[in-house]
Formats: C-alpha cells, structure tokens, sequence
C-alpha cells in the first residue's frame, strides 16, 4: 500500500484574480481584484490586490483575467467505469445493467480498475473536480490513483451480499486502512450497494460498523420510483425506511440519486438531517427516461443536503459537474414548474458547499475562505460563449465549460496549469486504457457480477 503524498505546497500566492464567493446562504458574490494567500495547503488570507507587500517565499500563479471558483465536488461516482463510455447506449434500466454493466463488471481486475481511476482523475482535474466520492470495486487502486495524482476523495468500497462475511470485512478493513490517508485527501465510506442487494442484518452491520469508526455510509436508495413500489409490493415498506430501521441513516449517509424518495420518507431523513446528504445526478434519469427526478426542493425544505455527481461514465458519459450543475437547475425549474427555483447561486452551492457537506468536509473544502484547504479553480471566462459577461454566476450555470479551466490547485499544490496536467502522463493513460477495453467489453460469457430485479 502506498502513502504517496504530493511535496509539501509550501507558500502560495494567487494574484489578481476575480473571487466567487459562495456564503451558507444566499447569494453568490463576484470579489473583483483579489488575492488568495495560502500555506500550507490552507487559505490564509483573500485580500484586495496589493494591499500587502508581496512575499519573495511564496509562489506566485498570475490569476488576472481570470475567476477563482471553489473546486467542485462530484458527489457520486463510479469512477473506473470511464472505462464503458458509451458502451451502454439505449437500453432500459434493466438492459443497462443486466444485459451490459454488470456482465462487463465481471471483466474487471484490479489494474483495470486503477487504470480507470487513474483515467478519471485526469479527466476531473481537467474540468475543475477536485474532490469526488467513488463507490466501486477495488477501492485500494482508487486511493491509490487519488494520492498519485493529488486530487481529493472519499472512497467507498462497493459491497453485495452475495459477497459474503469476508467481502465485509474486506471493505472494513479497507476503510480503517485507508481513512485519512494521503495527508487526509483519501477519506472513507462504508459501501453497501442497495437495500435490494444488501440484506437487513448486513445493512445493520455496515452501519455498526460505520458509527465505531466514525464513518459514514454511500448506498444506492431509491433511484427511482419504480423500486420504492417494488419494495412497498415486497416489504411494506420504502427503501429510506429501510434504511431507519437498519440504523444506516443514524450512522449517517450519502444516498445516491433518491428519486424514489416519497412524502412518507421526508420525515425519516429529517430526522438525521444533519447526517444525511442525497446526490442528485440528473443526466442519467433522463438518459433513462425516469420520472420524477430527485425531490431536491423538498429535500432542502426537510434539511436534508443534496450535493450534484455525475455518475459513472458508463450511465452520464463524463465526469464534467459543470454539466451535472446546469442539468440540475433546469430540471429541477421544470420538475416545480417554477423558473424562479433552483438560481444561480444556489445550483452552484449544491456543487461547492453542498458537496462538501455531504462528505462530511464541510470545515474544508467548499468555499475559498481562510482556514480552509486551498483547492482551487481558475477559470476563463473571455470565450466568445461566455460574453458579453454581464453575472459571471450565471455564465458558470449556463455557459461555462471544463475546457474554460485553466488551473487547478489541490490542497496548495498545482495540479493543472494552463491546461497541462502535472501530476498525470495523459498519453499514457489513454494508450492503457485502449488496450483494455476490447477484452472489457466481451460479454459473450454470460457472466455478471449480479442480477439487476429490486
């Protein structure tokens, strides 16, 4: 197992460049002419321009022309599935993973895994992601890839119970392994897939487990509302009931996608609101043709979190939160059939702040504020799509794209400058990752990894 930490930041100064100022509450803030101090990883000061004397220690990264943005947050993912881009394409749910994912899952070895997370982290880097909550296979070579390239991550390892006593423990230890690893960039989740893949007594365990070790859980629940009416017509109850009764949501949980989640749920999550986030990852609900979407203004009215992921590549395509963002405020302004919900700002506190808290970072990453970790993104906004630039709020929304990114800082380090990777040899990567898909893909064998029916 690797420790592998980027070199210490040391002192940083990122000059002249605009500020997005993301509060708990309310609207964003454009702070013209600012600097941003760092050291040690951490912001110490954003200040006018000039308003100091400069500091001959510190490294200096030139930000005039360009807006400073909290670094994003992919809530949910799945991120070795870079591997099945596109290879899953007009199914049904059913067909996507029974006929497609989950036999192509079967493949995967470790060193497929780790080059596929290695795969996204560059893609991440690339649009201003710089943390991400994974829920996959091999998670070791997740955290691995995640110390090598700098980025931030909470892991959790993917858990079935068709996988017995020792795949659990497996994922234990993982997560006592691993938690706060790479100078605190790696955290872990506990991961059980679903309350249709995982029974109650290992759900109950998993979240035993979670409140010892201080953890949270990252499980599928509710991701449509076809399995919340399964599981009434099965059980009696919803998926968010199962997870009241198994105590997952008093040990605290990110649920991915909840668009299942029903009125008799609200007062469920409400209940652990201040412990209980749900990603909401739009893209693939409508690549799948589901309806209704994430309840996210019911679900912030309950004090429930609700942060943005893209998914696996294999369902949403990309890794751009970019992309996930402006999915989430124009579906959710239809969903309400209110054009006035969901602003600017607020969408892009789901992707910052909302991010953060729902892992658990919220005294971290987030915002650019002092005391916090200095990741940070710097973006153009100059292009012809983003001008005339009258709110530069709403240009992020709606215009802005991952290719406007042109630098990355993680934890005080730079991680991208001027569209370069500097902790990621790209052409390698992509030549490594085309030499293995073929075999990847080869569902001939009939194999899967599980059976898709909740």
């Amino acid at each position: 197992m690797s420790d592998r930490t980027p070199p210490s930041a040391g002192r940083l100064l990122v000059s002249g460049c605009d500020v997005l100022r993301v509060p708990p509450e309310g609207a964003c803030e454009i702070l013209p002419a600012r600097d941003i101090v760092v050291a040690d990883g951490v912001i110490e000061e954003v200040r006018p321009t000039g308003a100091a004397p400069d500091d001959d220690t510190a490294e200096v990264v030139d930000g005039r022309g360009l807006l400073a943005v909290p670094g994003l947050v992919n809530a949910h993912t799945h991120s070795p599935m870079v591997l099945m881009r596109g290879a899953a394409e007009d199914v049904t749910v059913e067909g996507w993973f029974n006929e497609r994912v989950w036999p192509m899952e079967s493949n995967l070895t470790a060193a497929d895994v780790r080059a596929g997370a290695r795969l996204a982290c560059a893609e991440m880097i690339r649009s201003g992601v710089t943390t991400f909550t994974d829920h996959y296979f091999f998670p070791e070579q997740i955290a691995e890839a995640v110390a090598e390239t700098g980025l931030r991550a909470d892991i959790a390892p993917t858990y079935f119970s068709s996988g017995g006593r020792e795949s659990l423990e497996a994922g234990v230890k993982f997560a006592e392994t691993w938690h706060g690893r790479a100078a605190g960039r790696v955290t872990v989740s506990l991961g059980p897939h679903a309350p249709y893949t995982v029974n109650d007594a290992d759900l109950r365990t998993l979240a035993g487990y979670a409140r010892d070790l201080g953890l949270r859980t990252h499980i599928h629940a509710a991701e449509h509302v076809e399995q919340t009416q399964s599981s009434l017509e099965r059980r009696g109850i919803t998926p968010i009931r199962v997870l009241y009764e198994t105590g997952v949501l008093e040990a605290g949980v990110l649920i991915a996608h909840g668009c299942g989640i029903v009125e008799q749920d609200l007062p469920l999550l409400a209940e652990y609101a201040s412990t209980t986030a749900v990603a909401c990852c739009p893209k693939v609900y409508l690549k799948h043709a589901l309806s209704p979407l994430t309840p996210v203004r019911e679900l912030l009215g309950a004090g429930v979190t609700v942060a943005v992921g893209t998914d696996g590549a294999a369902g949403h395509n990309t890794l751009d939160v970019w992309e996930a963002l402006r999915l989430v405020a124009l579906t959710q302004k239809q969903a309400v059939r209110d054009a006035t919900w969901m602003t600017v700002s607020d969408t892009l506190r789901l992707a910052m702040r909302g991010g953060a808290r729902a892992l658990g970072l919220a005294d971290r990453v987030g915002a650019l504020e002092p005391g916090m970790r200095a990741d940070i993104v710097l973006t153009d906004l100059s292009g012809p799509h983003c001008r005339p630039l009258h709110d530069p709020r709403a240009a992020l929304v709606y215009s802005a794209r991952a290719s406007d990114v042109r630098m990355v800082i993680v934890d005080g380090r730079v991680l991208m400058r001027d569209g370069r990777l500097l902790t990621v040899d790209e052409p390698a990567l992509l030549a490594e990752a085309d030499a293995r898909v073929a075999r990847i893909l080869d569902t001939s064998h009939g194999r899967a990894v599980q059976h898709y029916d909740p």
